[in-house]
């Protein structure tokens, strides 16, 4: 074994450390397409976008590395590339001190080409009296982030080495973030500095990050300050995603937006990471001004707003204060230094506030017919309740648990349960600690079946807690609530997670699973190939075993399978892992909350009276006459047909319905479009479909992933439902394609049987 690094930053270069860019500054500016001054090393140089000038988004060639930054094999290297990276060929700059030649092209020392590639293929290289193997890799992710500072401490410091020393370390830096289709923001960097509590001790690390004018990531509104999480201890790298969009989606106030990025620093791959808002004043919190709680005269107001997070961990510099039963609050905004007008009277108000919420909802448990909604929003409070529920967050009420105080729509001053925050220990990803379940009486806390926050924060012998989520999943206002918009917000938007309908109200806040896959899974691949481990500790659950459960709105029928579903210790098998405990465990709480819904649960009753007749056949008319809105309730109840939209069909299947037609009319068969695939030259990677007709094309390439299904001939092979208006098919795993199918509407099965190779890409002829 070879130490990759002292520190952290030398484990993206090769061999050597020899100076190859230290030239003048007249000099550097004939330099025209070339790293910047960070890129100090003998290394290969790769850009994020073919052709571009910036010296900004460069890569240089790394090895694979365990979590100790030790690399094995230190001539076997890689080019992590973002998803702005062409498919067929890239750009590299050659930072060693004489001429490389890759691939064919000869690239002069300290001159940059355009190189061919192919992420099947591996190319050998021989620079500075060595011969090493290079590989590339291509990412999914929405965007890639760039960051760079060689001297972050000016006395020479690399800036993660710097950074990761210390929490409170923080430096300005240069960079860029690359946009899918190539665009280029080269806003600087005003400070970056780490974050987290638990999370900042393990290798893989986040970073609160600050640009100096706001910034957009992948279509993100534009902001300043964005946390960039590590997602470290969620082997599916996505529950933090899934749970942030699903809040948007259900209506939360002021959830968190969020990006898949790759991520880079001084030219090395730190892996596959997640871009958010950080939950703040002004930007996120809208309603949270940071001077809002002062005077003219600077004297504290009467009220204000604030933020509050109740996070066990609090302490040192923090801005907080120790509420009833030992809960600490950190004041999240405003956020005053000490010596700063207001800074002990915040502390007191903030004080005075929750330990008012914590006493009302502890008598609401004493007494059921004591309210909480004069001190908190009761929507709001059952959302974040029913987050927490869903995803059995170790976390919930202990830390990451943020409330916002502020004034409701009458001006009376109360809390609201937002922003989410800080989910990978939820969707069965912990183990949790044995001793607090023993004590807590919860022996299936693993498993997507029973109550939790209920649990959270006492023990079996216990009545009362200080735990606030524990209170609110107790109160009888909430519970009421939470049956409510369990069925009206969240389901809806789970159903088109899942796939079972596709919802347009639901579509811009939260995509179906599938979507987050295809965006995740190439970075993933990246992530942990590059060194990260998919196995991280003790503290994550075993991905075992489960039986599927299923639950009917109109039936009230609750369905488990009887055969167990296994899960595969790749990418793909902890992502399914996710997704269908987030969905079993969802069915399991429609069944417990069904009784409890007030709402009606007539099929087709679109207008929510209670029964199906012609008004319900009238709204659906005045959607489509663009005279109203729908709800995603409704928008699922008004499909009448089951299809991915809502048209005259849907009216005409009412009527006839209603007409005293018992069932839907029957649809014409669907054609059988299934074609089968067979992988009879092994390729490596994840097998999909680009399947396209006419003007129309579903998706981006390389398409839609295949279903695996049965060995055909011994050979692995998959499946894929084509479209009625399909002509032309191709599969592909990314990089190795077949050629362009016609397409007939039958179901066929299709072998690649000989290889070309031309426009730097193979292809397969199919018989």
């Amino acid at each position: 074994m070879k130490k990759l690094i002292a520190g952290f930053m030398s484990a993206m270069l090769v061999f050597g450390c020899v100076p190859v860019l230290n030239a003048s500054a007249e000099e550097v500016e004939e330099v025209v397409f070339a790293p910047s001054d960070f890129a100090s090393e003998q290394a290969l140089y790769v850009h994020a976008v073919s052709g571009s000038k910036d010296s900004e988004a460069w890569q240089a060639w790394q090895s694979v590395h365990d979590e100790r930054f030790l690399v094995a094999a230190p001539t076997e290297k890689y080019f992590f590339l973002p998803v702005s990276a062409g498919d067929e060929e890239v750009d590299v700059y050659n930072g060693f001190s004489s001429a490389v030649t890759l691939n064919g092209v000869t690239i002069a020392a300290g001159e940059t080409e355009t190189v061919p590639y192919s992420t099947e293929q591996s190319y050998r290289v021989t620079a500075a009296g060595s011969t090493f193997t290079l590989r590339y890799m291509k990412s999914s992710a929405e965007a890639a982030v760039y960051i760079n500072n060689p001297d972050a401490d000016g006395e020479g410091s690399d800036l993660m080495s710097y950074l990761n020393v210390d929490k409170s370390n923080s430096a300005k830096a240069t960079g860029a973030i690359v946009e899918a289709d190539g665009k280029i923001d080269n806003t600087t960097i005003k400070k970056i500095k780490g974050r987290g509590n638990t999370s900042w001790d393990k290798p893989k690390k986040g970073y609160n990050i600050t640009y100096d004018k706001k910034v957009s990531i992948a279509g993100m509104e534009k902001n300043k300050k964005y946390s960039i999480l590590p997602n470290y201890q969620d082997d599916s790298l996505s529950r933090n995603r899934i749970l942030y969009d699903l809040s948007d989606a259900v209506g939360m106030p002021y959830a968190s937006d969020s990006r898949f990025v790759d991520f880079y620093v001084n030219g090395f791959y730190w892996g596959s990471y997640m871009m958010t808002e950080k939950v703040e004043a002004g930007s996120l919190v809208t309603d949270v001004d940071e001077e809002g709680y002062l005077n003219e005269d600077e004297t504290v107001k009467e009220d204000f707003s604030f933020i509050a997070e109740v996070d066990a961990s609090a302490g040192g510099d923090d801005y907080y204060v120790t509420c009833d039963g030992g809960i600490k609050v950190t004041i999240k905004a405003p956020e005053i230094d000490p010596g700063n007008p207001g800074y002990e009277e915040v502390k007191a108000y903030v004080a005075e506030k929750f330990n008012a919420l914590l006493k009302q909802c502890r008598t609401a448990i004493k007494k059921t017919s004591t309210a909480i909604d004069d001190l908190i929003d009761l929507d709001s409070a059952a959302k974040l309740y029913l987050i927490n529920e869903l995803g059995k967050n170790w976390d919930a009420g202990v830390s990451s648990t943020f409330f916002t105080y502020k004034p409701d729509e009458e001006g009376k001053y109360k809390f609201y349960g937002s922003p989410v925050w800080d989910y990978d220990n939820s969707l069965g990803n912990a183990v949790g600690v044995g001793r607090d379940l023993t004590n807590m009486g919860v022996s299936d806390y693993q498993q997507y079946t029973g109550w939790w926050c209920r649990f959270k924060g006492k023990s079996s012998t216990e009545v009362y807690t200080y735990n606030i989520m524990n209170l609110l999943s107790r109160n009888k206002q909430v519970q009421a609530t939470a049956a409510q918009v369990w069925f009206e917000d969240f389901m809806p938007a789970i159903n088109h997670f899942s796939g079972k309908t596709k919802n347009p109200y639901i579509e811009p806040e939260m995509y179906s699973a599938d979507k987050y896959y295809s965006l995740i899974s190439d970075s993933a691949a990246m992530n942990y190939k590059s060194g990260w481990l998919l196995n991280t500790g003790s503290w994550i659950a075993p991905r075992n075993p489960m039986k599927k459960a299923g639950f009917d709105f109109f039936t009230g029928e609750y369905t488990v399978a009887s055969a167990n579903t296994s899960y595969s210790g790749d990418f793909r098998g902890m992502f399914n892992y996710a997704r269908d405990w987030m969905l079993n465990r969802a069915a399991w709480l429609s069944n417990e909350m069904y009784a409890s819904y007030k709402g009606s649960k007539v099929r087709y009753d679109v207008d929510r009276s209670g029964e199906f007749d012609v008004n319900d056949i009238t709204e659906v008319q005045r959607y489509l006459a663009e005279y109203m809105e729908l709800t995603p309730l409704q928008y699922e109840l008004a499909n009448a047909n089951d299809d991915e939209k809502i048209n005259i069909s849907d009216v005409t299947q009412l009527q006839r319905i209603k007409a005293g037609f018992s069932a839907p009319v029957e649809q014409p068969k669907p054609a059988n479009r299934t074609v089968t695939f067979v992988n009879t030259l092994d390729w490596t990677g994840e097998i999909k479909a680009y399947y396209y007709g006419g003007s129309t094309v579903p998706f981006e390439w390389p398409g839609v992933a295949m279903t695996p299904a049965a060995d055909i001939d011994g050979h692995a092979a998959y499946t894929v439902e084509l479209t009625d208006y399909t002509e032309y098919v191709i599969f592909n795993n990314g990089t190795v394609q077949t050629e362009k199918i016609p397409y007939d509407g039958a179901p066929h099965v299709y072998r690649a049987v000989d290889q070309t190779y031309a426009n730097g890409r193979y292809y397969f002829t199919i018989d």
